[in-house]
């Protein structure tokens, strides 16, 4: 049922080269942090895995990992780093692709719900989540707040970045929800690369719903990776739901 846009063999073997971030090395240290300590021992689920760039250093830190992505250019280059026996990953939508076993902890970060570009689908993401949870099990959804306060009135785009390296922005659709997010990287050559991607942003009010509708209640919200309270200002928000106890 997904409505993913499919990552390619191009942007998967690409994707850990980005300056953003998300990838530099503290970030990536307090997101492990906060995850094995949510997991509390227990086995863990990735949603959109990719090409690893949390799973693989949570893995090492001692929790158990297990992944689902649609797209098999980004699994491939998973495969390059660490063997499925080490790391069991699947090909499949995120919104209905069930494994096996149950999980104490499932996960899904780096705004990677909102891939799913309508609302129903986001639903479904939070449902099968939910199935995947042992109970008092944690869902885990890292998005971004739209930085809707810094558009004037008239223009729908926001700018996110303007460096040597890049430039990007993002355009709003306020009436359905749809973000279109573009960058310009230069190339060695003098040639100028274009990216582009769709996605769907919903508020924390809206997934805080999804999490009711899916039998999840809402047990933390913070700011970032690092626990900072989560308020009116912040422009993310790292989620957690738990399952009740049966």
């Amino acid at each position: 049922m997904t409505s993913s846009e499919m990552w390619t063999r191009e942007a998967a073997q690409g994707y850990d080269e980005s300056d953003g971030i998300e990838f530099q090395p503290e970030v990536i240290t307090q997101t492990v942090d906060l995850l094995h300590g949510l997991a509390d021992g227990g086995r863990a689920l990735e949603l959109a895995i990719g090409t690893g760039r949390i799973a693989i250093p949570l893995l090492e830190r001692g929790t158990p990992v297990e992944g689902i992505d649609y797209s098999p250019a980004m699994l491939e280059r998973l495969r390059e780093k660490v063997s499925v026996e080490r790391l069991p990953a699947v090909e499949g939508d995120m919104a209905t692709m069930r494994v096996d076993g149950e999980f104490a902890l499932v996960y899904l970060v780096f705004n990677s719900i909102s891939n799913l570009l309508t609302q129903d689908e986001q639903v479904e993401c939070f449902r099968n989540a939910a199935r995947h949870l042992q109970p008092m099990g944690r869902f885990v959804v890292e998005l971004w707040v739209p930085p809707l306060r810094r558009m004037a009135p008239g223009p729908n785009a926001v700018v996110t970045s303007v460096s040597e390296h890049s430039i990007g922005f993002d355009t709003y659709d306020l009436a359905t929800q749809a973000c279109t997010s573009q960058g310009y990287r230069p190339g060695p050559d003098g040639s100028v690369r274009h990216g582009l991607g769709h996605f769907r942003y919903a508020w924390p009010a809206e997934l805080d719903l999804m999490a009711r509708l899916a039998g999840l209640e809402l047990e933390l919200r913070y700011a970032d990776w690092d626990a900072r309270p989560f308020d009116g200002d912040s422009p993310k928000h790292p989620s957690v739901w738990r399952k009740p106890a049966a």
